[in-house]
């Protein structure tokens, strides 16, 4: 399938359409259902989950796309979660974790 393909256009018109619709959902609901307090904790954590999920497919996916492995990025993000559990500076917990990563790919 090439970029000009127009079931390609026709993909991306029908997202942007879900995508305007699901907005204008949210600004068109009831503010008894928006002001809920279920609700307003759903939408603070779909953030949180989709970074998540983002992180865990980055972290542990091949270069090339293959099958799951554990590499210095692993260990890397392991000493970053220790030194964020002993509260240290953001500068810290990066370094740290980068200084770790970079260790383990050159042994």
């Amino acid at each position: 399938m090439t970029s000009s393909s127009p079931v390609l256009w026709i993909g991306i018109a029908v997202a942007a359409v879900l995508c305007y619709g699901l907005k204008y959902a949210g600004l068109a609901g009831p503010q008894r259902v928006l002001d809920h307090p279920w609700t307003v904790r759903v939408a603070d954590l779909i953030p949180v989950g989709l970074l998540g999920a983002l992180v865990a497919v980055q972290l542990l996916q091949a270069p090339d796309g293959g099958a799951l492995v554990l590499d210095a990025r692993v260990l890397g993000v392991a000493v970053a979660v220790v030194l964020l559990l002993l509260r240290a500076p953001f500068l810290v917990v990066v370094g740290g974790a980068a200084l770790v990563a970079a260790l383990v790919r050159l042994l």
